[in-house]
């Protein structure tokens, strides 16, 4: 997990601040949506709402917006969102899983497959590489200045955490999926508000590449990532030490 979230902290200060941001806003927009449709708009009663309200205000997103996106979605003019994946192999193998969330599905998968040609990788049949990955609870949170960090990690490790890895000034917890709703739980208890909360396809394995194979990988993640119905890029790619020298 450390070298995927280093590589979205070089993202984030190599790209355009504000575009990024708008992009975060956007993917969070359509969270809440996608969960009032679904159970409503009271956060107490709808978990999905909760963990969404929760990432916007670790992305400091202002609580008028979020206000606007729940009575937008509350509307009759509310959009109609699809929730779709996708898989595919990059060049030299590396496995990409992709979830969507979209109000036009053929638009969606035309834009991903012309990615996918461009770079000299193919879409693959959905659910032909779901095996590769097994999904994870990952939360990241700015260390806590108010609590003893072997505090911190005893009552981690009872609410479920299977992994913690400090990053400087942060802090990534892992869990199981079925144990994700009790760490988000016990971070309220503890006052602790997530930057960033979300399942994970996390890889069994990842495979190594040299950095300039790598770099037409990522390349590739990228030019997905930046698609607006593109919630979600997780790959099986090894980001080596070597490889984020490189592209700092």
């Amino acid at each position: 997990m450390a070298g995927h979230s280093k590589w979205n902290n070089i993202k984030r200060k190599k790209g355009a601040m504000d575009a990024r941001r708008s992009k975060i806003f956007s993917r969070i927009v359509k969270e809440i949506s996608v969960a009032v449709k679904e159970g409503g708009n009271d956060p107490e009663g709808n978990p999905r709402l909760r963990l969404a309200i929760a990432n916007a205000k670790g992305v400091n997103m202002p609580k008028d917006n979020m206000d606007r996106a729940i009575k937008k979605a509350e509307s009759k003019d509310a959009e109609n969102y699809l929730e779709l994946t996708y898989e595919g192999y990059a060049p030299h193998g590396i496995a990409i899983y992709m979830d969507c969330t979209t109000d036009n599905q053929q638009r969606t998968v035309s834009n991903i497959r012309s990615y996918f040609n461009k770079m000299d990788g193919s879409l693959a049949k959905n659910g032909s590489l779901s095996y590769l990955f097994h999904q994870k609870g990952v939360i990241q949170i700015v260390k806590p200045q108010q609590m003893d960090m072997d505090d911190l990690e005893m009552e981690l490790i009872d609410a479920g955490a299977e992994d913690m890895d400090q990053e400087e000034e942060n802090i990534i917890i892992t869990t199981s999926r079925d144990h994700f709703g009790n760490m988000l739980k016990k971070l309220e208890e503890l006052e602790i508000t997530p930057e960033n909360a979300q399942l994970e396809r996390i890889p069994h394995t990842r495979k190594d590449l040299p950095p300039e194979k790598a770099k037409s990988v990522l390349k590739l993640i990228d030019m997905i990532d930046e698609d607006d119905d593109v919630q979600n890029v997780f790959h099986n790619l090894e980001i080596s030490d070597e490889l984020l020298k490189e592209m700092e």
